[in-house]
């Protein structure tokens, strides 16, 4: 992703042959100085909630079988599928799951971490962490992390904000525990560093607009609102690819199973993906491997 120009940020100071300024994710290349760049990478990312969100919410929830069933759908049913489309396409991704979810579908978490996915962590049930104190966090995250490397056998590398409400401390709390990246921000299109405590993280930015969540969810325990036809859907995202393929970024979709995992949405998910791997300059990468390969490059 390095421009043959030199750039200067105007926002840090940094200067050098790139697109994106390491320091702040902030553009260094005017969409009118050329053509573009014509190379992006793609990460595929999914929350794997099950109904965790909705009973963290509202703990009647789980007295309430078919309003658990809409969250259960995604572990019990749509991650196998998910899992094998990506086996179709070649392309491998990365899986944030509550510590609550891999407790009650073991199989579920072996079955994405065996087909070389990434597990990455959620929080227990589905906490935001804005809305706990500095020791509940801390608990969360110990608890989360004791689950999933347990059952993987792996450290956890990357953490994603449940509802992306990250608080005060919690990039601090994050690296205390050894993770290398956070996804929970929005402020690029590119991976850039964030301050935590005495170190420092990458940040794999995210945006609500390349996240099924706001044009599908609808149900009287999680929202009501229109929801969207698959193909707008997909012009959407496609949109969003060509631009952050022309500016040379990263291109990061967030997705929910029991959301995208619904017969009609997975096949939108698998054209998005194919017309992704039909344009030149593109590569699909789990969100652990693009992290790591900015922080060796810019680890200075």
């Amino acid at each position: 992703m390095r421009s043959s120009v030199s750039s200067a940020c105007l926002h840090c100071g940094w200067s050098g042959e790139r697109r994106f300024c390491p320091a702040c994710g902030a553009a260094l290349w005017s969409p009118d100085s050329d053509e573009g760049a014509g190379e992006c990478t793609v990460v595929l990312s999914f929350d794997v909630d099950g109904s965790s969100g909705m009973i963290n919410r509202n703990p009647q929830i789980e007295h309430l079988p078919s309003a658990r069933s809409f969250g259960d759908y995604g572990p019990m049913v749509a991650v196998p599928h998910i899992v094998s489309a990506l086996a179709r396409a070649g392309v491998s991704a990365s899986f944030y799951i509550p510590g609550w979810v891999a407790e009650r579908w073991p199989a579920t978490v072996e079955q994405i971490a065996s087909a070389g996915h990434e597990i990455g962590h959620h929080g227990y049930l589905h906490e935001p962490p804005a809305t706990l104190s500095a020791e509940e966090e801390a608990e969360v995250l110990d608890r989360g992390l004791a689950i999933l490397s347990g059952m993987t056998g792996e450290p956890v590398a990357g953490y994603r904000s449940p509802s992306w409400e990250l608080s005060d401390v919690s990039l601090e709390l994050m690296a205390e525990r050894g993770f290398r990246y956070d996804s929970s921000l929005m402020g690029s299109d590119a991976p850039y560093w964030v301050s935590a405590g005495a170190s420092w993280l990458v940040e794999l930015p995210i945006h609500w607009a390349l996240d099924d969540y706001p044009y599908f969810v609808f149900a009287p325990t999680d929202g009501r609102r229109l929801q969207a036809a698959p193909e707008q859907v997909e012009s959407t995202w496609r949109d969003a690819f060509d631009e952050i393929r022309r500016r040379g970024g990263v291109f990061t979709l967030t997705m929910h199973p029991y959301i995208i995992g619904r017969p009609g949405r997975l096949a939108m998910l698998e054209r998005l993906i194919a017309y992704m791997q039909s344009k030149s300059g593109v590569r699909f990468a789990r969100a652990v491997d693009v992290c790591d390969e900015f922080a060796s490059e810019w680890s200075s």
